[in-house]
This record gives C-alpha cells, structure tokens and sequence, in this order.
C-alpha cells in the first residue's frame, strides 16, 4: 500500500463507546469528517451530539454523523475500530463496505493478539494498533467523563512504522491527542500489559476501585509482583521494559483516585470482557517460551472462576423474572 495518507481523510469510528466517543469528540472538534457507527443510542447521540469532561477541558461536538449500518457510511480513508475485541466477529461484515483500496485500519483494543482478526479481514498491509493509556467512561449515550487523557501509541501490524503510520499519529496530535508512532507494536502492547493485568484482573477479583486497591498493602505489592512478571515475560521475546516503567504506573495510577478500570465496570454491568486478550494470551504466550508466571495463571483462572459465577447468577434471575 504505496498511497499517501490524505490530508483531510473520510473517517469512520466503529463502536460508540468511551473510547470511540472521547476520541471521535476530539476529531470531530479539530474539523475532521468523523462518521460514527453505533449500535444503540443512536437517536440521542444524533439529538445531542458528543459530549466529554476532563480534568482540564469540556468537549462538545454537536453536529456528529452517526449511522446504524457500516454500508451506510461507505468506503473511507480511516477506519478505527472502538469496540471491545469480543466483537471482533462482526467485523467480517461490518469492515468490508468502509474499504477502498488505500484504507488504513487502526484498532483500539487492548490485549495481545488483536490485530489479526483485522488482518484477516482487511488484510494485513492495512492495519495499524493502537495502545491507549487512557482512563475513562461513558456515563451516557455520547457523554465520557475522562479522568486521565493520558498519550497513545500507535505502530503498523508486523513492520516498522512507515509514513501512513506517522501521518496517522500526526492527525491524531492535531486533534489534541498526545500520541507517537513507533516501530515495534507487540513491545508497545507489553508495555500496556504490565497495567492491564494486574489492575484490571485485580479490580474484577478483589471488586474494588483502584484507590483501595493501592492502599492494601497485600493487593498492591500483589499488583507489583504481577507487574514484574509481565515485564519478564516481555523479555521473552526480546521487548526490554525498564523496572522504571513499573513504578510509573503506581504513580499514573495513584492520580487517578477512585477509578473503574473498563474490565470491573464490564464485569459488574454482565458484559464480556476482553479475557483471552488481556489475561489468557499473554499467559499462553508467556509459558510457550518457558517463561515463569505463576501469579499472572493464577489471576487468569480466578476471573475465569468469577465470570462463570455471575453468569450463572445472571441466569438464575432471568428464570425468577
């Protein structure tokens, strides 16, 4: 895929959640053409548009093109896929009709192994990953309360970034997202991986916020040692993550007070949760190179444990109704 990237791309946003609306408010307020696809909510998100709270700034993005149907929006210069990798099957419907020749595929999903299910559809000279160090939710159709804008990093599927690439991360600054493009991904999807392990799964395990999972004393030095063996797990494979980068996210995560990381909120809303992304496939990764990750195994299996619970509670209510 030779073609250069335009200047003022066709971009289409799959999924109208947090991230898809934070980052679709924030491009549709640089003056970029955002078409959004949703699959609920659609008739207060065209009323009301997009609305998104930060620490520092209020977005609000009135005129917001949303649609019901991927053939309704058609082919486009940028594709950016905002849902949940559990629904990566659709996508074998949804992606072909946004595709034209030239079209780059980004993905927002955490976890490792994402980007082929992608490749398979679009091809795998179109896509591109994204690691979003972000805190948010969506409290309403279109409304994001942002605690942690954070940065992204974003990095082509299997090759070095090129310039699509960097024309990507370039609009992505424009519209007030710090973000850099770099050339190795899978290193970039370990380094998130050293967060989203211990944070999340302990969150769902423990149910509780964050805060009061770093003042446990047994939870947080837990977390930690969690955090080392994604780190050594990393290594592994050759991706070198500085003992520094685990101490940096006490210190991101202590900012961000009482916060639901998107796994417990997914988990205590009965949706489901990115577990063989986020858990299962860095553990399989991790024990094929002979990596040692007891404790990681372990927190795999318990989030196992406690969905296979709630769902059954979950069933058992449906049959009183």
């Amino acid at each position: 895929m030779s073609a250069s990237f335009p200047e003022t791309p066709r971009i289409a946003i799959i999924g109208a959640g947090a991230l898809g609306c934070y980052y679709g408010a924030r491009l549709v307020k640089a003056g970029e053409d955002v078409h959004i696809l949703a699959r609920s909510g659609r008739a207060a998100l065209t009323a009301q548009g997009l609305k998104v709270k930060t620490p520092t700034e209020r977005i609000t993005a009135r005129k917001v093109h949303i649609y019901g149907s991927s053939a309704e929006i058609g082919p486009c210069d940028l594709v950016i896929i905002a849902t949940k990798a559990t629904a990566n099957e659709a996508l074998r419907q949804v992606l072909p009709p946004l595709l034209k020749p030239d079209t780059v595929v980004l993905t927002l999903q955490n976890g490792l192994g994402v980007e082929e299910p992608v490749a398979e559809v679009a091809g795998p000279d179109r896509v591109i990953g994204a690691i979003c160090y972000i805190g948010c939710v969506r409290t309403a159709p279109g409304v994001v309360a942002c605690s942690f804008p954070g940065l992204m990093t974003i990095g082509k599927f299997g090759k070095p970034a090129g310039e699509r690439t960097h024309a990507v991360a370039a609009l992505w600054r424009r519209a007030g997202v710090k973000c850099t493009a770099q050339d190795n991904l899978e290193l970039q999807r370990w380094h998130k991986l050293v967060w989203n392990v211990p944070f999340n799964g302990l969150a769902i395990v423990a149910g509780v916020t964050t805060d009061v999972l770093l003042a446990d004393e047994g939870l947080r030095l837990l977390a930690r040692r969690i955090m080392e063996e994604v780190v050594e797990a990393a290594a592994k494979f050759g991706h070198e993550i500085p003992r520094s980068f685990v101490d940096l996210q006490f210190e991101r995560t202590a900012k961000m007070a009482a916060y639901r990381p998107s796994s417990l909120i997914d988990f205590e809303e009965g949706r489901d949760l990115e577990i063989e992304e986020i858990w299962g496939e860095p553990v399989r990764r991790a024990k094929s190179v002979g990596a040692a990750v007891p404790r990681m195994e372990m927190l795999y299996w318990l989030i196992k444990q406690r969905i296979a619970q709630r769902n059954a509670q979950l069933k058992a209510k449906a049959r009183k109704r």
